[in-house]
């Protein structure tokens, strides 16, 4: 990881003063790391986050920024390292700060991940699949920048997910129309990034999603799969659907 010089943050000209006292609020170090970064550049990208400040996952320290109820412009920009676009940010709109978002979401209790994994049988909410503990993450099933709730008494408000599956939902949250501007709870209860068990879209698009996990003796079914894609030039993913579509077909 390198290191970047922070000064002790200075007050933009242009920023005003609650708008300044709302980020010298901020103490936890990752979410104050993106704001003073912030003050004293103006502006962080993804690239920076990870090369500077060494956050495998940068749109997390991002969202917790934002769960501070600080608004964040997102934009994209040509990265000087490879050449690639890449999404950077900047202080949003002054009049869109959340009062009364000072820490951010809460950490989770040792006590209440148990809970969660003995009401989910240890399963991952959105495929299903049994993992040990340690594996499961807790998540809003609502996004907190959305319901702004930490109510640590209703299970039935979170689900558990792997890194990976908390990772893309986050990223097709954070895409959203309602993540970004609508931030309408209830078109949050139909998405299929809160309620997996009833929905009816995903992250505001008509879509369906079904995710099957290969187990065992269950990957050479798999492999099968694999290998007759490649013969056919498909993906696995449009055979499966080719051999649903057949069955449904044979059995009507």
């Amino acid at each position: 990881m390198n290191e970047i010089f922070m000064c002790k943050p200075i007050k933009p000209k242009s920023m005003s003063d609650a708008f300044f006292e709302k980020c010298l609020s901020v103490k936890s170090k990752r979410p104050k790391t993106v704001i003073d970064h912030l003050l004293t550049y103006g502006s962080i990208t993804t690239e920076e986050l990870s090369e500077l400040y060494g956050y495998d996952h940068p749109p997390r320290a991002i969202r917790d920024v934002r769960e501070n109820g600080i608004p964040l412009e997102t934009y994209r920009v040509k990265s000087p390292k490879t050449g690639r676009m890449i999404a950077a940010y900047k202080f949003g709109d002054p009049s869109q700060i959340i009062a009364g978002r000072i820490g951010g979401r809460k950490a989770f209790s040792k006590e209440f991940k148990q809970q969660l994994v003995d009401y989910y049988d240890s399963r991952s909410t959105l495929s299903n699949e049994r993992l040990e503990p340690r594996y499961l993450q807790i998540d809003h099933r609502i996004p907190y920048e959305i319901s702004g709730n930490d109510s640590a008494e209703k299970i039935e408000e979170y689900m558990l997910l792997d890194a990976s599956e908390q990772r893309t939902k986050s990223w097709s949250c954070e895409n959203c129309k309602n993540f970004k501007e609508i931030k309408n709870m209830n078109i949050c209860k139909e998405c299929f990034w809160a309620y997996p068990e009833n929905y009816n879209h995903i992250a505001m698009h008509p879509q369906r999603r079904l995710d099957i996990v290969f187990n065992n003796d269950d990957i050479d079914i798999y492999d099968k799969m694999d290998t007759l894609s490649k013969e056919n030039n498909k993906s696995v993913q449009i055979l499966t659907k080719e051999a649903i579509s057949l069955y449904l077909k044979h059995k009507s």
